[in-house]
């Protein structure tokens, strides 16, 4: 171990904190698992680490438990308080009742109501604020100050991070043999940090490799940066790990401790939530699938066979409504569906002739509109084998001069557009945008009342993907003088948005 890693584990001993941890009055010891379908396609051997199977369906009691158990009488008798949209609230409820305190948590107010009633089921007092993690955090800290609270924090306090640790400490135990790389989702760094510390104390020679999604990789930046850096704003399709900054103590373990940082599309979580059912008939979230994604990720970027890997399964509380965008998706990060954008002449025989292009493959998805009397626009699905096939198909259709576009990677394609094929409507100024509206009442209203009088709507399409967020794509027509004022209005609605104006499935089928 280089001295950069043995100062950091000299400023404070990570492997003590972890063999002293309380956790186990509250949790299991989960299963480490051969996934064997994974293990076969990838042609390595997957262990999962199953803390979906935990009392709150994640590792977050762990750390909350660790933290709680070691306060005194007083701070317990006068309450604690944590802000959470999800599975560290649940731990810290679930310790709460264990320990006999009371327990008040500060959620977003776009968070589902199934996990508002899971928290107040396990007896905490639920407030609802902001929108955000950050405005929920920030009004605990004042509930915080006013009431005489313990702050309990999801990751950034020594005591949680060993209560996480605790799962390094049972796979090293439950598997003695070698192991190439244990593969941990990253929030605001808690977990990997705990695992990084014991891991790297007892066998350094394992590599640690956290995994981000591509639009939340706070911990990806920052050791890019070699300081913590704060996103603008991050995604929230995987919202357990949906975190603008990372811990300063997170951080400093990470940079010395961990290995790599891996980031992943939506795509690709979907597709390892699948893996997973597939293996263990469990249905894991996208943050608990995370770790899964990496894994293969890293396996076909580094042609890796025959290594043993660890994947933690960090948490299964799904919203039900979120299956079927996940069951969608998850073709599409297997590589198993192809969308194809094609310009068919507009003749008769000529559709018939496509299809037969097609072959033998089943069509998951078509939508053709009359254009022009010239030539048409098909929107198709198609079931492949891999990206090899859908490139072979791109192929045989030019060759045939079918001009063919593959938009298999295309968000505004795979989200919007494949809903809405209709035909081309003739609107002057239009801008394309791609926003992120929150899952509340009212959340419409700011925006169009944010709005310009001037500008006029020309396109809308909403699609619920049972989130705690809607996405929403909106056509606007803005004129060119005006442009100053739509960059003013997009800085004061605050949602995240993408500039889809250029995008060629837009121009393709709707422009």
């Amino acid at each position: 171990m280089n001295k950069r890693k043995k100062a950091a584990m000299k400023k404070s001993d990570y492997l003590e904190r972890i063999l002293n941890a309380r956790v186990y009055d509250v949790a299991i010891e989960s299963p480490l698992e051969v996934a064997p379908n994974l293990s076969r396609r990838l042609h390595n051997r997957i262990l999962l680490k199953r803390e979906d199977m935990q009392p709150v369906f994640s590792f977050k009691l762990r750390g909350a438990y660790n933290k709680m158990v070691k306060l005194s009488k007083e701070a317990l008798r006068r309450g604690v308080i944590a802000a959470s949209a999800g599975n560290h609230a649940q731990g810290v409820a679930l310790a709460a009742k264990r320990l006999g305190c009371s327990a008040t948590i500060v959620m977003p107010v776009t968070t589902p109501e199934i996990k508002v009633d899971a928290v107040r089921s396990r007896g905490a007092k639920v407030v609802l604020h902001g929108d955000s993690y950050d405005e929920a955090a920030a009004h605990a800290r004042a509930l915080e100050k006013r009431r005489g609270l313990t702050y309990v924090h999801p990751y950034d306090d020594p005591d949680v991070i060993a209560g996480q640790g605790t799962i390094a400490m049972e796979i090293l135990r439950q598997h003695p043999e070698p192991i190439d790389a244990i593969f941990v989702a990253i929030g605001g760094g808690g977990l990997i940090a705990g695992i990084a510390a014991y891991v790297k104390r007892l066998r350094p020679s394992i590599r640690i490799i956290g995994v981000e999604p591509v639009d939340s990789d706070a911990m990806y930046q920052s050791l890019k940066a070699g300081r913590r850096v704060k996103l603008a704003q991050v995604g929230l399709f995987a919202d357990g790990v949906a975190v603008k900054q990372v811990g300063k103590e997170t951080f400093r373990l990470c940079r010395t401790l961990v290995d790599e940082v891996i980031r992943v599309d939506t795509d690709a979580m979907c597709a390892a939530i699948k893996d997973v059912f597939e293996d263990t008939r469990a249905i894991l979230e996208p943050a608990g699938a995370l770790a899964i994604a990496g894994a293969k990720a890293w396996v076909a970027r580094k042609g890796v066979r025959g290594a043993t890997l660890v994947a933690v399964a960090c948490g299964a509380n799904m919203n039900f409504d979120r299956l079927r965008f996940v069951a969608e998706e998850a073709e599409l990060g297997e590589n198993r569906e192809a969308i194809l954008a094609v310009t068919i002449p507009e003749q008769p025989g000529s559709f018939k002739a496509f299809c037969e292009q097609l072959g033998p493959r089943n069509v998951t998805e078509f939508n053709y509109r009359y254009d022009d009397a010239q030539q048409a626009q098909v929107f198709v699905g198609v079931q492949v084998r891999d990206r090899r096939e859908t490139a072979q198909l791109v192929r045989a259709l030019r060759r045939r001069g079918l001009k063919t576009l593959d938009l298999s990677g295309n968000e505004l394609a795979k989200l919007h557009v494949r809903h809405m094929v209709g035909g081309h409507a003739p609107v002057s100024n239009e801008i394309l945008y791609r926003f992120e509206f929150p899952e509340r009442p009212g959340a419409l209203m700011r925006f169009l009342n944010s709005m310009s009088r001037g500008w006029n709507i020309s396109l809308f399409h909403y699609r619920n993907h049972g989130a705690d967020y809607g996405r929403v794509l909106v056509g606007m027509q803005v004129p060119p003088a005006d442009k100053a004022r739509f960059r003013t209005f997009l800085a004061q609605v605050g949602y995240p948005w993408v500039d889809e104006t250029r995008n060629p499935a837009y121009r393709l089928f709707l422009g």
